[in-house]
């Protein structure tokens, strides 16, 4: 929960009325749709599970008395994802983009299919996204955009080798854009996250690793750092672990590591 009560009360003004929530419906998507929603904010939700939306939109609008649009929708389809949201008549201030896909395995056996679609969903759908909803942000002089990183885009991940190498790209988008973005009024921030108790991630793991944080954790925290990115790493224990890994230890090492990390991770 947010509880800094400036930040409450200026939040809304800053990157409402309306904000975008992209894989919006379970886990970390979802965590940051009620974060968002506690703030006051109306949401569009993205996602391609309808129920699930239907399900999420309904709570937060009893629970918050917020308006809630939602849409399903295959966020590797940008073409599809930008009619919908020129079809309303919202004025949206902030964007999350959350949405990823992670194909599981060593990258000879990952299908050509699988690769396509996750440049679509994880570059391709987030860089038109991002340039189609900041111009009006910058028009307005105001908005945010947070992006969804991870600690295995610092080096490369072996077995995750492809979803690495794209988180890697958003944070150096993020990076970019927050000083890009920064004269117009737009706070963004990159979040690099570690490990995060979601439905995805119980699937792929048996067990937690260390510094495994809880969906709103990281939700809470990535909110927060808008206005003070270029990059949040939620967690002590990840901070600490970004720090060692991206700075201290050889990148030999560092690969290593999550090579270690990751070779009990399944489809």
């Amino acid at each position: 929960m947010i509880k800094n009560r400036s930040f409450y009360s200026d939040f809304k003004q800053k990157y409402g009325p309306w904000a975008v929530v992209a894989g919006a419906s379970e886990g970390l998507g979802a965590a940051f749709a009620e974060e968002l929603a506690r703030l006051g904010v109306n949401l569009v939700l993205l996602a391609r599970r309808w129920n699930k939306l239907n399900t999420l939109a309904d709570t937060l609008k009893q629970k918050y008395s917020i308006d809630v649009l939602f849409q399903s929708v295959d966020l590797a389809d940008f073409d599809a994802t930008q009619q919908y949201l020129n079809s309303l008549d919202v004025e949206i201030g902030l964007l999350v983009y959350n949405a990823a896909y992670a194909p599981i395995d060593y990258f000879k056996d990952v299908a050509d299919h699988e690769l396509d679609t996750l440049v679509s969903v994880n570059m391709r759908t987030p860089l038109r996204l991002i340039k189609h909803l900041s111009a009006k942000m910058i028009s307005n002089k105001r908005g945010g955009i947070v992006i969804m990183s991870s600690m295995s885009g610092l080096q490369g991940s072996p077995k995750i080798v492809s979803y690495s190498a794209s988180k890697a790209f958003l944070m150096i988008l993020a990076e970019g854009l927050w000083s890009e973005l920064k004269p117009y009024g737009i706070d963004v921030v990159g979040c690099c996250a570690g490990a995060i108790i979601t439905p995805g991630y119980q699937n792929a793991q048996s067990g937690s690793a260390p510094g495994t944080l809880r969906a709103d954790q990281v939700a809470h925290q990535a909110l927060l750092a808008l206005g003070n990115g270029p990059i949040v790493t939620p967690g002590l224990m990840n901070k600490i672990a970004r720090f060692v890994m991206g700075t201290l230890l050889p990148k030999k090492w560092a690969i290593s590591i999550m090579k270690n990390n990751t070779k009990n991770l399944s489809r």
